[in-house]
């Protein structure tokens, strides 16, 4: 019985149920309503050509994820840092947030063809992309997450003469630390998301140049084999944030 209720409590549990309903929804249409292959193929057939095509898209998913991971990075890392600048200079957030906001109201995918032209069809466009789409969502939940140390503890440090960074490396980034988990959690599926569009907009190799490439030639198993890579190595990179946020974060 003990055994059966922390099955249950398993988070891999949900997942499980979630992957069933969808086998038992996506082949029970194409059963019900007859829908034919090249609209909606079985997952079985696009399962047997991943297999097929493994070569070609293992190489296209280490393209694309280290596109994904390295502007994932480099801009949880500026987003965090930005964060803790504007939280030192209030005056300095009255002029960057509008700006933020402002760059961020357009898609970001809107900015591609800019970044195809500066940084070319390389990797580098296609990391500044990703480091663009993540920064601002770090920057924004770390700023607020930053702000919700206890002011009478804020305080406290300050009489024993503890210094503006000191206060913000000992109180107020563990504060944080639920709001930029959740930021990096967030900005998962976004920088699979635009690095793949990017690489669909211009680049050398990748899951979207291969996407692209099959899409023209009409190899419509091709396209859903990478998806299915895509989406499976987002819900692991997810699954190790999730991780990370149970060990990092274990107070909440």
């Amino acid at each position: 019985m003990v055994a059966q209720r922390k099955l249950m409590a398993s988070p891999v549990v949900p997942v499980v149920l979630c992957i069933v309903v969808l086998l038992v929804v996506w082949e029970g249409a194409i059963l019900l309503f007859g829908i034919p292959p090249f609209v909606l193929p079985s997952l079985d057939a696009i399962v047997r050509h991943a297999f097929s095509d493994t070569g070609r898209l293992m190489a296209a998913l280490l393209s694309t994820l280290g596109e994904a991971l390295g502007g994932y990075a480099l801009g949880s890392l500026l987003g965090l840092l930005l964060a803790v600048v504007l939280l030192l200079a209030p005056p300095l957030e009255r002029i960057v947030m509008p700006l933020a906001v402002a760059v961020n109201a357009v898609p970001t995918v809107a900015y591609a063809p800019l970044f195809l032209i500066w940084f070319g069809l390389g990797a580098a466009s296609k990391i500044a992309l990703v480091a663009l789409a993540v920064g601002f969502t770090m920057l924004v939940n770390a700023l607020h997450g930053l702000k919700q140390a206890d002011a009478a503890a804020v305080n406290l440090m300050r009489s024993f003469g503890a210094g503006q960074l000191k206060i913000v490396w000992r109180l107020r980034l563990p504060v944080a630390m639920p709001s930029v988990v959740t930021a990096l959690r967030v900005s998962v599926p976004r920088s699979m998301i635009v690095a793949i569009v990017g690489e669909m907009l211009g680049a050398y190799a990748g899951l979207g140049r291969m996407i692209y490439e099959s899409t023209q030639q009409v190899d419509l198993l091709s396209v859903w084999a990478a998806v299915l890579v895509a989406s499976i190595a987002s819900m692991v990179f997810y699954g190790l944030l999730v991780w990370i946020d149970q060990k990092l974060v274990w107070w909440r």
